[in-house]
């Protein structure tokens, strides 16, 4: 039977902590938006209500930059699920300290106890993340980081959509309503918490540090040391960034260009969360169950298309008012607005999940919950960076001191249009100082459109950190681009030097890092450079790919072992990982037809072809006639 990512739901490995995680977000939701209702119950005029408005999401962002690198340290010390039950039980202690400020309709202690919820949130943000490798195979990472977000998607939505109707429905009877729910979903947390499985402490000797300070610089210093994680770390912040953007505004774009009441935002609002959602989920499909960063520039690029296109799809004030979501539907290019906000979402999706899994799986399991709440620090600090921008943005003049700033107006649509044209530009800068991000996915594009792949114990084989020399046969063209689409890790590959030099491709090859090659008869200084880079590449801790047949097999059948592989292993005994391609004899880059100007057109369009990878040989003493045995096993008749 295929694999199926909600298999994982019906695992207690799983399950208990993704409930746990989505009563939490759907609690704070309840709670933040029976905060508003109240204010409105209450009737208190416009001006404390915009005090309360805006100082609420104040004080729940605050704890995230004071306590975020404790709680990271604390995450590393502690098993992670002695440490979800503390913090289960810290929301128990904080909602009941909320639904006394709903009883006693005290605002004050309802935000005192948010300022609670905020730290409680921080805390639990480092175990959120860092506990999934602990519980989950290599493999399992994408679909389960895209049912997290698909579930806290659909949380806070759900959450906002309660809260909001407490009062309505409750009437004079509200704050009873309000403070039952938050205690009785924060009891409910704290009992699932303790069917959450034990993993272990990744640091249990750590000492922790209390100023915070210091301590988040440390903790961006760990993510420094790749520099794919640092900018996997600005991607996740910087969708915070535009997420936070889009969803201010929605309330005010609802009413004032979309012509709707209240519901219409909630709608709005669904839509964006669905399109989400659904993305996350998709991300497992689309990588075929592998860190596949290939999605991230697909889903940076569909974001920047659906932002501008909500711009031109309602750019103007709306002519009409009140209309709720059956009214709002019926009126012209409605739908188009909606499939945008879902189209934001979706490729959001796709853009978030990847760049998880990828500081997940590439960050030492003992800096991981560090890490994370470096990420939540950083994704603070562009939270409100986007929300004083989306203020700053809409206002027409300022003043400072004695002096008046005239501001260029910008209503939300052309504040929609800013945000897209800022994506574009920080994705193409991010892919070009991180080349890896756009080869992934140019890889990942070409060779799913060719090639349905199939990979065996690429996970499993396939070391997650550290260096290792991967040999593999030799059929195709298209070898490279097919073993750099199936492993995780950024691969460098040994070619021949004259292939190397080709014009217009000798970009793709220096971007991708290739190591150019040539036999020691043919040009021994590119021969020893080439071992120079080789060797310097795996005390570095890279992949390196060599094809030890030294060329493409012209028959079909594995051609004998060269000894070159054995002169990188003398200089630097590292793991050999036996890799074999199948099934690419018939493929039209292969010699099957003879030269290039002799071959037909493919023979098969999405041809199905096998990856394989066997267990890790130690380098030390190995011989060219094992690891030849070896790829031949793997392959089998399977040519």
């Amino acid at each position: 039977m295929a694999y199926n990512q909600f298999e994982l739901l019906r695992q207690r490995r799983f399950l208990p902590f993704f409930v746990v995680q989505s009563l939490g977000a759907f609690n704070d939701n309840v709670y933040r938006q029976a905060i508003i209702g109240l204010l409105f119950w209450l009737g208190i005029d416009q001006q404390q209500k915009t005090l309360y408005t805006n100082l609420a999401p104040a004080l729940f962002i605050l704890p995230y930059f004071l306590f975020s690198a404790t709680a990271g340290q604390i995450a590393e010390k502690l098993e992670k699920s002695r440490l979800i039950r503390i913090t289960t039980t810290m929301e128990i202690a904080i909602m009941s300290t909320a639904a006394v400020g709903f009883l006693t309709q005290n605002m004050p202690l309802l935000l005192a106890a948010l300022f609670g919820t905020g730290v409680q949130s921080a805390l639990f943000g480092p175990v959120k993340y860092s506990i999934l490798p602990s519980v989950l195979k290599p493999e399992e990472l994408t679909g389960g980081n895209g049912l997290v977000e698909m579930g806290t998607s659909v949380s806070i939505l759900m959450g906002m959509i309660a809260g909001g109707m407490i009062f309505k429905l409750a009437g004079s009877h509200g704050p009873e309503t309000a403070a039952a729910a938050i205690v009785l979903l924060a009891i409910t947390g704290n009992l699932v918490s303790r069917f959450v499985p034990k993993a272990d402490a990744a640091a249990p000797e750590l000492k922790i540090h209390l100023n915070p300070i210091p301590e988040s610089w440390r903790v961006f210093a760990l993510a420094r040391r790749q520099l794919a994680v640092r900018n996997a770390m600005l991607g996740v912040s910087w969708f915070w960034f535009v997420g936070t953007a889009l969803t201010a505004q929605l309330p005010n774009y609802a009413e004032s260009h979309l012509g709707g009441d209240e519901t219409l935002y909630l709608f709005a609002l669904g839509v964006f969360s669905i399109g989400t959602g659904i993305g996350s989920l998709l991300c497992e499909k689309l990588s075929a169950r592998t860190v596949e960063i290939g999605l991230v520039p697909l889903g940076a690029f569909g974001m920047s298309f659906f932002l501008f296109d909500l711009y031109f799809a309602r750019s103007g004030v709306a002519s009409v008012a009140g209309l709720e979501i059956a009214g709002f539907l019926r009126q012209p290019g409605s739908w188009r607005v909606a499939l945008d906000l879902f189209g934001v979402g979706m490729f959001a999706g796709f853009f978030l999940v990847p760049l998880f899994a990828l500081i997940q799986s590439r960050t030492p399991k003992q800096e991981l919950s560090r890490v994370i709440s470096g990420v939540n620090i950083q994704n603070a600090c562009f939270i409100v960076l986007a929300a004083v921008l989306g203020i700053v943005l809409q206002m027409e003049q300022f003043t400072i001191g004695s002096t008046t700033i005239r501001m260029p107006w910008l209503g939300i649509p052309q504040l929609f249009l800013c945000v897209a044209i800022a994506n574009t530009l920080v994705a193409i800068w991010i892919f070009t100082i991180v080349p890896e991000f756009m080869m992934r996915f140019l890889s990942w594009m070409f060779v799913r459109a060719l090639y349905r792949l199939q990979l065996h114990g690429i996970e499993k084989n396939v070391p997650d950190e550290g260096p290792a020399l991967i040999v593999c046969n030799h059929v195709s063209y298209m070898d490279a681009l097919i073993l750099s689409a199936s492993i995780p890790r950024p691969v460098r590959f040994v070619m021949y030097y004259k292939i190397f030099n080709v014009p217009v491709m000798r970009w793709i090859f220096r971007t991708s890092k290739a190591i150019p090659i040539a036999s020691a008869k043919e040009d021994p200084e590119v021969t020893r450079r080439a071992f120079e880079e080789i060797d310097a590449a795996l005390a570095d801790g890279q992949l390196v790919c060599i094809f030890p047949e030294g060329a493409l097999t012209r028959d079909g059948a594995i051609a004998p072992f060269k000894a070159g592989v054995l002169r990188a292993l003398e200089r630097r005994p590292v793991p050999v990982v036996p890799m074999a391609l199948r099934n690419m004899w018939t493929s039209m880059w292969s010699k099957r037809d003879g030269r290039m100007r002799q071959m037909r057109l493919p023979r098969r369009f999405r041809a199905h072809v096998e990856v394989v990878a066997g267990p890790p040989i130690d380098g030390r003493g190995v011989a060219v006639a094992t690891l030849e045995a070896q790829v031949r096993a793997l392959r089998g008749d399977a040519a």
